[in-house]
């Protein structure tokens, strides 16, 4: 057992069973044993590949997109550059470098950094030093200071914990993770019925309920309802919202049991997309999307992108390049068609480059 599952035991046996999204609040993000405090998750040597890792093109394509969103937005003068979740710092590098197009848009940036992790923050530090440009790092997206903003989210709503209800004869009960008969931690249900639940499922169906992740795109539209702007949410899940568990934990690319290993495995779950587009709706957004993140880059024009860096690569390099390409749009069960691009954006600013199909129900 972990030390964070010595600490998760501890409170069980002290208050009881704790549902599956303190479960995964704590495994995730304990200050000092959590996943993102004490491992080093991204790329080859951690426990996954984020696009930003896969090829410099995804990060040039965001770029590229928030330089589009400022124009369609009237051009501020001055504008709050926004990532949450900003992993390595890879994508932010990327991003500014493709920027650089457009001086006026350049010039106009002001940038912040939503980071819990203070190891994370940490490299993204290191990382971003090179680019010669202040920047600000807050724990919370209402810690930055109000004003039009563009904000991107990548692979971020896919770590916020959730809640699992499981439908039984007399209703829905809330999962638990409690001990087993050897003091394991284990699985279970509360006894108490959910009567506010009124979805109706056989008998033993999981109903995942991503209400951090709602919560924090309430925040996110009301903000830009208010102050202007357009955000970029880029993760994997199903455009519509389903019923079934999507509970996952990784260790060095490989599953594993979510339980068995708190603070030493990622533990994930897929971004329910037609949530997402209720909650920001809600807070009076207007939404694009979700489309497939092949057809989006596609749009943006990776593949003419991918072309034109070829024409100066060597052949290892272009090897690298193409390989690059196909992961980020492969569809079928690969990140092109796997993972989701949704947009919002304020009522009265245009429809957004990279959507085919726009919604502003």
């Amino acid at each position: 057992m972990t030390k964070l599952g010595e600490l998760i035991r501890a409170e069980i046996s002290d208050s009881g069973p704790i549902s599956v999204e303190r479960y995964m609040a704590l495994a995730l993000g304990h200050p000092d044993h959590g996943y993102y405090a004490a491992q080093a998750p991204f790329g080859a040597q951690g426990d996954f590949i984020t696009a930003p890792d896969i090829s410099q093109m995804f990060g040039e394509l965001v770029g590229l997109w928030a330089a589009e969103a400022w124009m369609a937005m009237g051009t501020p003068d001055r504008l709050r550059l926004v990532e949450l979740g900003p992993g390595r710092g890879t994508l932010m590098q990327d991003a500014l470098r493709a920027a650089r197009v457009s001086q006026q848009f350049y010039a106009s940036l002001d940038i912040h950094m939503v980071e819990t992790s203070a190891a994370l923050e940490q490299q993204q530090r290191a990382a971003l030093a090179s680019t010669g440009l202040p920047f600000t790092w807050h724990k919370h997206l209402q810690d930055v200071p109000d004003g039009p903003a563009i904000i991107i989210a990548n692979e971020l709503f896919d770590a916020l914990p959730v809640r699992h209800y499981v439908r039984a004869a007399n209703g829905w009960h809330e999962r638990c993770v409690g001990l087993g008969q050897s003091g394991e931690l284990a699985f279970g249900l509360s006894p108490l019925v959910e009567a506010a639940i009124a979805v109706q499922a056989p008998d033993g169906t999981i109903l995942e309920i991503g209400a951090q992740g709602h919560q924090l795109m309430g925040v996110l539209a009301g903000r830009l309802a208010r102050q202007g702007g357009a955000a970029l949410i880029v993760d994997y899940g199903h455009a519509a919202t389903c019923l079934g568990e999507t509970l996952q934990a990784m260790r060095q690319h490989k599953s594993v049991d979510p339980l068995a290993e708190p603070g030493l495995a990622d533990l994930t779950a897929h971004v329910d997309f037609a949530g997402l587009a209720r909650a920001a709706n809600a807070a009076g957004a207007l939404v694009q999307g979700p489309v497939g993140q092949g057809v989006f880059l596609a749009a943006l024009g990776i593949f003419e992108r991918a072309a034109a860096l070829r024409q100066r690569a060597t052949p290892q390099q272009a090897a690298a390049i193409g390989t690059g390409l196909l992961r980020l749009t492969q569809g079928g069960t690969g990140m092109g068609e796997l993972f989701k691009v949704l947009a919002v954006r304020h009522p009265s600013c245009p429809p957004l480059p990279g959507f085919s199909t726009f919604s502003g129900a």
